[in-house]
């Protein structure tokens, strides 16, 4: 009987509550507002992270300055998740701001906007 979880899933999820808590709790950067880690993806062999985030309130321009500056701090954030996990290695980070809640509020607006026509008529 296969396992339900694989190793990179389980590691990607204890990945994620230590990489939100850091970015919480030891990322002092006035530049950052509210970032939320959505998702944490990582390759097969756990060499490489994929990290979506959102952040509250922000502008396309606000969004891309975030991937930035999170990918910037890349080296720290991986510093202070190493200290945190009982892993070998540490899989290189790399931030991508995660677009499905700006998608799903889009298209809740248009389908808000279909409900109030077909009242109106």
């Amino acid at each position: 009987m296969a396992r339900e979880f694989g190793r990179s899933q389980r590691v990607a999820s204890e990945m994620q509550k230590e990489l939100a808590a850091i970015l919480q709790r030891d990322v002092h950067d006035a530049r950052l507002g509210f970032v939320t880690i959505n998702d944490v993806e990582l390759t097969r062999d756990l060499a490489i992270a994929k990290v979506y985030f959102t952040v509250l309130n922000g502008d396309d321009a606000s969004k891309q300055a975030h991937v930035g500056i999170l990918n910037d701090m890349a080296p720290f954030i991986r510093h202070e998740l190493a200290k945190r996990m009982r892993l070998r290695h540490i899989s290189e980070l790399h931030f991508l701001y995660d677009h499905s809640l700006d998608n799903g509020m889009r298209v809740e607006a248009l389908l808000q906007d279909i409900h109030k026509t077909q009242q109106d008529d």
